[in-house]
């Protein structure tokens, strides 16, 4: 009886993953179905950048979200259907802005360490680096390690009441992936992200509006030989000034994978990704003495997805200066603390 179950089981396991297979034609995400620029971490007052100084943010990220039923997924090495998630991270950012003008910018430098815990489940594992069968049944990995490193330099500018900023992110993997786990907040992808941001603030109204655009272009994983192809994101944030510290507001993101996946170790195909999302946000600045302590709150819903995950990502971002430079003889703008 037991060994006839099994059997059943298997069969059903191997149906499913013959039926997503089928699938991937009509598919068109990234390894993980994730890319390494995290959407949705600019928000508001994107293109501010405050007054030379040191600062520091702290970024906590949820994530829930499904893959869709009876569609194929491929990340660590492993392909495996009816796949869901429930992510957990922190990213912890210090930040530097420079007295250094390039083109009468100021110049700035971060680099942002994530840690967390990927919950990840999966309906049956069809490939695997660790099993040679397919595997019925549900495939659980839940492990806290620490991402690849985020290292950024960016230049701020400002008129009256625009400000923009131009960025350039790189990625080195910290070497705490594991082939073969779907649990991986490190992706082990070398790459380098290339992104603007525009903000119109009136201070006068209390209106914000941002916008920022970028591009990601991405190196081979050597652990799974698998190549995610150059994506294009786009975040936008319009907000209104309740009071001096109080703001609330609209946010969203859209994201769309421009080249298909590749590499000897991709197993199912082109497999390119497309989502949009609209969320709310509610912002508020605390005084610590002095010390002004900028907090947001974003929750974004996801929709019109192919081929990644579905579902809800929600921010709480928490920033302050650390020490900022005293005030040259020209008024200096208003040490707004923000995600670069």
């Amino acid at each position: 009886m037991r060994n006839d179950r099994a059997v059943g089981q298997c069969a059903a396991a191997a149906l499913l993953g013959a039926l997503s297979f089928v699938a991937t034609e009509r598919v068109q995400a990234a390894e993980y179905a994730q890319g390494i620029y995290i959407l949705g971490n600019r928000g508001a007052l994107a293109g501010v950048i405050p007054p030379p100084g040191f600062y520091f943010e702290s970024e906590t990220y949820f994530y829930q979200g499904d893959f869709g039923r009876n569609r194929v997924f491929q990340g660590g090495g492993v392909v495996a259907a009816n796949v869901k998630i429930d992510f957990s991270a922190n990213f912890a950012s210090p930040i530097w802005v420079t007295p250094v003008e390039i083109l009468g910018g100021n110049l700035g430098f971060s680099i942002t360490i994530p840690f967390g815990t990927p919950d990840v489940a999966a309906a049956a594992v069809l490939s695997s680096p660790r099993i040679d069968r397919i595997i019925a049944g549900r495939e659980h990995d839940a492990i806290f390690n620490v991402g690849d490193i985020y290292l950024a330099s960016f230049v701020g500018w400002h008129s009256g009441n625009f400000h923009w900023t131009a960025t350039v992110l790189g990625v080195v993997p910290s070497g705490s992936f594991e082939n073969g786990q779907l649990s991986n907040i490190a992706l082990n992808r070398p790459a380098l992200d290339l992104s603007g941001a525009l903000t119109y603030l009136d201070p006068a109204l209390g209106y914000e509006l941002s916008v920022v655009p970028g591009i990601t272009f991405n190196w081979i994983n050597p652990a799974t030989h698998y190549l995610t192809g150059t994506e294009f994101h786009l975040e936008w944030s319009a907000s209104k000034y309740l009071s001096k510290d109080l703001s609330v507001g609209l946010v969203g993101y859209f994201y769309d994978q421009l080249t298909g996946d590749s590499g000897s170790g991709d197993k199912i195909g082109s497999f390119k990704g497309r989502v949009v999302s609209l969320g709310g946000q509610i912002g508020y600045t605390f005084h610590a003495g002095e010390i002004p302590i900028s907090t947001n709150v974003r929750v974004y819903r996801e929709f019109d997805v192919k081929n990644r995950f579905q579902g809800t990502a929600t921010y709480l971002t928490i920033s302050a200066p650390l020490w900022v430079a005293p005030p040259k003889s020209t008024p200096e703008p208003k040490a707004i603390v923000t995600k670069f």
